[in-house]
């Protein structure tokens, strides 16, 4: 395992492309409504993509076809925009973007209700995000990775939700995944010591079901075994003596 560690200047370049990267989630988010297709959004994120003189990250990464994946209800991951599509009520999607600037990726995810959701669901996505808003927490120079994977999945199965092991976080630079990868599972007080100058796109894929996931026949579409529905919240985080910067925020 070979960990990049950035100086503050690609630090500071990353942050930049992760700004540009929240300004492409911001134009997408009103949108997010039903009756709107997630083609629909596709344009609305290549449009703002190209306004920024940024690059789409996702597009034509090992043959993916779009600048979004966006991923309806038991969709876990990998999700390709269709005009077909349509969000109704009570849908959830995540939307997950990357883009590049002077040659540094950003990654971050969002999952959306679509109208008025279940009790349950709202749970999900609340308890999903909580979970990523821990991991960043435990982002402190001289801890250890699992610090991080332990806070995710502690507190997602302690609400009786699944952590998908088969899709896991990574490191995040001058390519898109680096070196290391960053599990929603795991032993606190294991793994790699944390650096100052790491940065990490964390992802919690959490299910409100069990953990198992399939691929579809497309190749890409990441879908949950048994039906239940599944959130995905990312941000991308530098680790630095002053604790952690989210530089997707």
């Amino acid at each position: 395992m070979a960990i990049m560690i950035k100086t503050a200047q690609e630090i500071e370049k990353m942050r930049i492309s992760g700004k540009a990267l929240r300004q492409v989630h911001n134009a997408i988010a009103p949108h997010v409504v039903p009756g709107a297709s997630t083609m629909d959004l596709e344009e609305i994120a290549v449009k703002k993509i190209a306004e920024l003189g940024a690059i789409a990250a996702f597009k034509g990464y090992h043959g993916f076809p779009a600048a979004l994946c966006t991923s309806v209800n038991n969709e876990v991951v990998h999700g390709m925009p269709n005009a077909k599509r349509i969000l109704a009520e009570g849908d959830i999607l995540s939307i997950d973007c990357g883009v590049i600037i002077d040659g540094f990726y950003s990654d971050a995810a969002v999952t959306y209700p679509i109208g008025k959701v279940s009790a349950g669901t709202t749970k999900l996505l609340e308890v999903t995000k909580a979970s990523l808003e821990k991991a960043i927490e435990q982002c402190q120079v001289g801890g250890r990775l699992g610090d991080i994977s332990a806070a995710v999945q502690e507190l997602c199965e302690a609400e009786g939700f699944g952590v998908v092991r088969e899709f896991v976080g990574h490191g995040i630079g001058r390519a898109m995944h680096e070196d290391p990868q960053v599990p929603n599972f795991g032993a606190a007080g294991k793994g790699p010591r944390l650096k100052a100058g790491m940065v990490l796109a964390i992802e919690p894929m959490i299910n409100a079901g069990g953990p198992e996931v399939r691929v579809l026949k497309d190749g890409w579409t990441a879908v949950t075994i048994d039906g239940s529905y599944s959130a995905h919240f990312e941000h991308t985080v530098a680790l630095t003596k002053d604790g952690p910067l989210v530089l997707t925020r």
